[in-house]
């Protein structure tokens, strides 16, 4: 059988098909319907395509690497005059001038271009076609153009035109001609002028999405009369007044979108009459206990009641009878009582658990099941006693946890580092206390990014061994996506951390962000040098502690930190060089600790001001009052090589050109002969290169001076000249002196 010619329908919906778009489909002359959507096919779609002149139906959605160039698409539209349904969703079309696609057929019954990357004016003759059902222009931000005054069709039956820059005009007669529309997602649209009660004549809608377009007033009762409807959106307006009643009479009503306005008063107890899956009240102005209606509504898989700050009263533990619930968010606002303690068992839909910012008592549920859905808990900012529940290790899809800034008694939580998906970890401001030992297995925390154990009473040496598990901080992560619930992807996590000093809410958590907050506990001993390795670290505070010894310089490494707090320790010696080239670097404090010498001089550190610095006695330079070169500046004490900072061996570190130098000891004086017995002074090259180089010349130096003293000839001196031009090629100097100065009569 000869598939080429008799094959008329191709259905191969997400197959993993990958690689360039198949030629072979140019071949099969009689195919009339292709549905490729869900593949990870790329390049381009062949010119040779449009010569498949009986094809009816085109589906390439979501093919998010395939592209269609200018000519080709000429082709489809000009030759496939059968055609009725194109959809090329997410399917690269930049090249594509929007008004080749007025010379579509006439036949055309849909047209879905979602995401295409389309800019320009989109033909208006296209919303005039009159087999039209289908127009979904979703999310081409750049496509400009306006509705018709008129339509000559009313069979429209979709029309999305969310995030785009086409003029909407909700009150001329082309909406009101609509009779068969039954759904109209304008989204963050172009809306110039709205009169809502004409929505109202389109009574076969099922879904109105009309969010994000600062409509206002009150929701207009007219809206009673779309007894069809399944979701209503009017998230993020500036809608007014109460949730209106006659919402309990649209039966059909499954998902309630009224985040994000100015809505007041109490949640209608008339909810019961619905038969909810989603109910979204975040960011209004309500008030009041949340009625035991909700509890009945049993398919009810989103409730979102967060940022209300009066909703008040106790949480019953009613709630678990919602057993198909996926994400809860009660956060910031007044609830208190008990936590019901059948939170953690009682749904394994369950994605996002967040009751942060109430005044909420008692011990963290305890009681979490195996193989669970969770991904976020927040429990951050209540009074919540007691230990923290090792059944947590049960969550193994749990990507961020936050229980900071509560009363919890307890040792740091070990079981935790088991937890394979754990991005964020926030334990700050609270009562954990002991010694923070090394990890309990080879893995631990392999994708932590966030680590907050700050304000708690934590002590002995920084946890090194964990420092050398956090995988997901040793590389610079450039995308910028923010982590989003799995299965609500209109959700976004958020947490609360000090941020360059300031406590804030992180409304989306980007995927890059890294930071470690041990800052405010007893930790002691050196800062560890590989935290230089941690190159995705943002944000750096061990601030108020006992930490003592040098700043490493590796900590030079992290280009990409933003904000370094090292302040109120015991740290000791000179600000390493290095730290000058962070180019983001913003937020520095090195305040109240026992520096001396030189502030380094660079394009961030002559941005800050003294109070990064103060509390230093021995600290010199801008922006300090003290002049480097005054007598009031102390003396500078010598670095040793093996503690912590290796730039300050021999000087002043990278960068700084006054000569090094080695003082021999007086005890090996007598043994040289004539050299004096007050000792040698050899000046190095500067020390801008390799400072164990440096330290390697210079042992080299001493040992052929001893070498000379003891009998040496032109041989030894040779070896000492080769020494010096090996380390004026390392350090790009051209040569050094040698100068012996004697004091006294020789021997």
């Amino acid at each position: 059988m000869n598939l080429s010619s008799s094959l008329s329908s191709l259905t191969l919906y997400s197959c993993g098909l990958q690689g360039k778009f198949p030629s072979l489909m140019t071949k099969f002359k009689h195919l009339q319907y292709l549905d490729l959507r869900y593949n990870n096919l790329a390049g381009s779609i062949p010119y040779e395509f449009g010569q498949l002149n009986e094809l009816v139906s085109i589906d390439l959605s979501f093919n998010e690497y395939l592209s269609v160039e200018p000519n080709s698409f000429d082709k489809i539209v000009q030759n496939l005059t059968k055609l009725r349904g194109l959809r090329l969703g997410r399917v690269n079309m930049d090249l594509v001038t929007p008004n080749s696609l007025a010379n579509l057929s006439s036949s055309l019954s849909a047209l879905a271009l979602l995401g295409c990357g389309l800019q320009g004016k989109f033909p208006g003759n296209i919303f005039l076609l009159p087999n039209l059902q289908v127009l979904d222009l979703t999310s081409n931000d750049r496509l400009t153009g306006s509705f018709p005054s008129s339509n000559a069709s009313n069979g429209l039956r979709l029309l999305g035109l969310s995030r785009t820059r086409i003029s909407v005009y909700l009150e001329n007669d082309f909406f009101t001609n609509l009779k068969l529309l039954e759904f109209l997602v304008l989204r963050d649209s172009n809306i110039l002028r709205s009169n809502l009660t004409l929505i109202a004549h389109l009574t076969q809608l099922t879904r109105l999405d009309l969010a994000c377009n600062k409509l206002g007033g009150q929701i207009p009762s007219s809206l009673r009369n779309l007894v069809q409807l399944n979701s209503l959106y009017l998230d993020n307006n500036n809608f007014s007044g109460q949730i209106p009643d006659f919402l309990s009479t649209l039966t059909h009503l499954e998902n309630l979108g009224l985040s994000e306005n100015h809505l007041s008063g109490t949640i209608p107890s008339q909810i019961n009459t619905l038969s909810l899956k989603l109910f979204d009240l975040r960011n209004n102005h309500l008030h009041g206990p949340i009625p035991s209606s909700i509890f009945k509504q049993e398919n009810l898989e989103v409730l979102a009641l967060a940022s209300n700050s009066n909703l008040t009263g106790e949480i019953s533990s009613s709630i678990c009878n919602l057993k198909f619930l996926r994400l809860l968010d009660l956060s910031n606002n007044s609830f208190s009582g008990f936590v019901p303690q059948c939170l953690g068992n009682f749904s394994n839909s369950l994605s996002v658990l967040n009751l942060g910012m109430n005044n909420l008592q008692g011990t963290i549920f305890s009681t979490f099941s195996k193989g669970n859905n969770l991904g976020y808990l927040n429990l951050n900012n209540n009074e919540l006693e007691g230990k923290i529940p090792s059944s947590i290790i049960n969550c193994p899809m749990l990507e961020i946890l936050d229980l900071g800034n509560n009363k919890i008694e307890d040792t740091f939580p070990y079981f935790l580092e088991k937890l394979p998906e754990l991005h964020v970890l926030v334990l700050k401001s609270n009562k954990l206390q002991g010694f923070m030992n090394g990890p309990t297995t080879n893995d631990s925390f392999p994708k932590l990014r966030i680590f907050d154990i700050s304000s708690n009473n934590l002590s002995g040496p920084l946890p090194t061994e964990y420092l050398y598990s956090l995988e997901a901080l040793m590389a610079y992560d450039k995308k910028t996506t923010s982590m989003m619930a799995r299965n609500y992807s209109d959700y976004a996590y958020s947490i609360r951390v000090t941020w360059k000093g300031f406590e804030i809410k992180f409304e989306k958590i980007q995927s890059a962000l890294g930071i470690l907050d041990f800052s405010n506990n007893n930790f002691t001993g050196e800062i560890p040098k590989l935290l230089g390795q941690l190159k995705g670290l943002r944000q750096l505070n061990l601030s108020h502690n006992s930490l003592r010894g040098q700043i490493p310089s590796s900590l030079g490494m992290l280009f990409n930190l933003e904000s370094l707090d090292l302040s109120s320790n015991l740290l000791t010696g000179r600000i390493p060089h290095l730290l000058a080239s962070i180019t983001f670097l913003a937020v520095l404090n090195l305040s109240h600790n026992q520096l001396v010498g030189a502030i380094p001089s660079g394009t961030q550190f002559n941005t800050f001001n003294a109070s990064s610095f103060e509390g230093n006695l021995g600290l010199c330079g801008f922006p300090m009052p003290k002049d480097c070169n005054s007598s009031e500046a102390p003396a500078l004490q010598p670095s040793n090589f093996h503690d912590g900072d290796d730039s300050t061996f021999f000087g002043d570190g990278f960068g700084w050109k006054a000569a090094a130098s080695l003082k021999i000891a007086e005890q090996y004086v007598g043994a040289f002969g004539n050299i004096a017995k007050e000792g040698t002074t050899i000046l190095l090259p500067s020390a801008t290169g390799n400072p164990a180089n440096t330290m390697a010349l210079a042992f080299t130096m001493y040992n052929n001076l001893l070498s000379n003293v003891s009998g040496g000839g032109p041989d030894e001196s040779s070896s000492l000249m080769e020494a010096k031009d090996e380390s004026a090629r390392d350090n790009g100097e051209t040569g050094f002196s040698l100068q012996s100065r004697q004091k006294g009569k020789t021997e």
